[in-house]
């Protein structure tokens, strides 16, 4: 494969700082909207990256399931790697990319834990078989093979045929932004970056500034 002749030209629309609302999270919630109206492939996935012990960087792909209270919300299980990188760093990173509208989006920043009550709300919403795989998964840890899934998941299955209550384990976090960058592509690689930036002065608010491509 020659990947370097792999090119593409970008020209559907640009991005002036004239157009962006004072808080990122407006622009966010703004091209989020276009996205899904655009019905461009998994316009909530994000991939949230976080650092470990070891100091090494680690990246997976979530969904975003709430924006607001100054934050993204994602779910998943605490004991997992991103979980444990979580509380030995409580700050991560997040790219969307929605290459139907020639797109980007990176938000980094502080990461808390949601509250018990905001986690067993989602979770109660989960279908049941998704609720049951939350008890199932022992996410991240190595396994034998596929069937010690689903024996986990048929003996919690029984354990609870009707209500399902949120593993200890599992629940929600909150992304905290202190910068958010807006990437429009544009003709000759001349893309438009917009970076909102968190003033670090006291009760300060955002600085918005254009960045070379």
């Amino acid at each position: 494969m020659d990947l370097r002749s792999i090119r593409e030209e970008y020209s559907k629309r640009e991005l002036s700082a004239h157009e962006c609302p004072a808080d990122p999270l407006e622009q966010l919630e703004k091209w989020l909207g276009e996205a899904i109206a655009a019905r461009v492939n998994e316009p909530t996935a994000m991939n949230v990256a976080t650092v470990g012990t070891d100091g090494r960087p680690s990246a997976r792909v979530v969904l975003l399931k709430e924006l607001g209270g100054g934050g993204l919300v994602f779910f998943t299980n605490y004991e997992s790697r991103k979980g444990q990188a979580l509380v030995h760093l409580p700050f991560a990173a997040a790219t969307f990319f929605w290459p139907e509208l020639e797109r980007q989006v990176r938000v980094e920043g502080r990461v808390e834990k949601l509250d018990s009550a905001a986690s067993d709300e989602y979770f109660a919403s989960r279908p049941y078989t998704s609720r049951i795989g939350a008890w199932a998964s022992e996410q991240s840890r190595v396994i034998a093979d596929k069937s010690v899934l689903v024996k986990r998941a048929a003996a919690f299955g029984v354990q609870h045929p009707l209500n399902v209550p949120r593993p200890p384990h599992w629940g929600g976090y909150r992304l905290l932004p202190d910068r958010v960058e807006f990437w429009q592509g544009r003709p000759s690689r001349l893309h438009d970056r917009i970076q909102y930036r968190l003033d670090g002065v006291e009760n300060g608010g955002w600085i918005q500034e254009r960045l070379a491509p």
